[in-house]
């Protein structure tokens, strides 16, 4: 009985070396079931702290979240750091690949800084109600009118409270090996409140995860901030081409640092094959 007890112990870590399809399924059931007890954790300590619902909930969520990444194999490297110590609110927008973009997401975050996000989402279990504390702006997709309305308002508490939104102006998730076209909300809220943008770039995940091959193996993700670009006196004619020169500024970024990051594995590879050694940290150190 002790035997067939133990079974299932030794056949995990035998699956997680043999089959990299067993890899994926574990890493991405482990990572949601942890964000779920995360936020069972958080959610009294948010109360504890602020009462409800309160933007400076964030810093609780930021610093709960920061050690996933270890769990997931996962490193960042980021830089342009100086670019988010601009005084006051602003609007923060970076490209969508999955729900990994939150581990880099939370690795920096500045204060006072929460996001926008579908409305789907605050129905998400225990992860739903931690986003609600944390003060994160729930827009209905399907639903033009109901969008602007919610960002008009999003513009009015950015100035009134003296807050920055995140935003994901692809508008889903997209692991395609570029940037999907933008829509215009985040820059429609930030040329109403006059604020600057500040573009981050999140580089391919495609040399570590591969949702349609079920690949999830360990990886480096590349975080890269430019430069902010101010919106004062602009109106909305401007947004087209706001948008058009934000796209263009994050996709030659996103080309330049994931190509850099794709070589660096190959080179990682190559390593490993010619020394023998099977630790990253020791190659690239």
């Amino acid at each position: 009985m002790d035997v067939l007890w133990m079974a299932p112990l030794l056949l995990v870590p035998l699956l997680m070396w043999t089959s990299s399809t067993f890899v994926f399924y574990f890493k991405k059931c482990f990572y949601v079931a942890w964000m779920m007890l995360l936020a069972l954790f958080a959610i009294p300590l948010c109360i504890l702290k602020s009462g409800g619902r309160d933007v400076e909930n964030m810093r609780i969520i930021r610093s709960l979240v920061r050690h996933v990444k270890y769990f997931l194999g996962l490193r960042f490297e980021v830089s342009g750091w100086e670019r988010l110590q601009t005084e006051g609110p602003y609007v923060i927008i970076s490209n969508h690949q999955s729900s990994l973009d939150v581990l880099g997401l939370m690795e920096i975050l500045p204060d006072r800084c929460t996001m926008i996000a579908k409305k789907e989402l605050v129905y998400a279990g225990t992860v739903g109600l931690i986003c609600w504390l944390g003060g994160i702006v729930f827009i209905n997709r399907k639903k033009t009118s109901d969008a602007k309305s919610v960002m008009t308002d999003a513009a009015k508490t950015m100035l009134d409270e003296q807050i920055r939104l995140w935003v994901f102006p692809e508008g889903t998730r997209n692991q395609k090996g570029g940037l999907l076209p933008f829509k215009k909300g985040a820059f429609h809220l930030a040329v109403q409140a006059q604020v600057p943008i500040i573009p981050i770039v999140f580089s391919s995940y495609s040399n570590f995860y591969l949702r349609k091959e079920k690949q999830f193996k360990s990886g480096t993700i590349r975080l890269k901030i430019l430069p902010k670009i101010e919106t004062k006196g602009m109106t909305s004619d401007d947004i087209s081409a706001l948008a058009d020169q934000s796209f263009n500024l994050m996709r030659s970024a996103f080309h330049q640092i994931s190509n850099n990051t794709f070589q660096l594995s190959h080179y990682l590879a190559r390593a490993q094959q010619d020394t023998g050694l099977s630790d990253p940290e020791v190659l690239s150190s």
